[in-house]
């Protein structure tokens, strides 16, 4: 999570493999996606990750296992049906004011980043 927060795909191994072994070898069109709410998703990932990982350490074993099954859940999400948490929840504090809108022009238009598209 952390590398993906900080270089985007590029330093993702799982990342590198889907789309330069998996996705040329299967026949789908290629589905581009805004960086910002991905990022945001990732930094979601990386405080569940430390959360369960310090309540882990501190004996909240419980609180740990909670924790590791929300992200679970939303890994899946993400992994079976395409629908990134994250992603929503961005849309939705873009949305509340809580996020600029100019932080994601591609996420408001994302005609402009299909036309784009080759």
């Amino acid at each position: 999570f952390v590398a993906r927060v900080l270089a985007g795909p590029t330093l993702s191994p799982l990342g590198q493999f889907v789309t330069r072994v998996v996705t040329p070898r299967i026949d789908v069109p290629p589905r581009l996606v805004p960086g910002p709410p991905k990022r945001f998703a990732q930094a979601v990932g990386v405080v569940f990750s430390a959360t369960a990982s310090l309540a882990w350490l501190t004996g909240a074993h419980g609180l740990a296992v909670g924790v590791l099954v929300a992200l679970l859940a939303a890994a899946t999400l993400e992994s079976v049906f395409a629908f990134c948490l994250g992603c929503k929840v961005f849309g939705v504090m873009m949305r509340a004011g809580l996020v600029p809108q100019d932080v994601c022009a591609d996420c408001n238009n994302l005609a402009r980043r299909w036309a784009v598209a080759p």
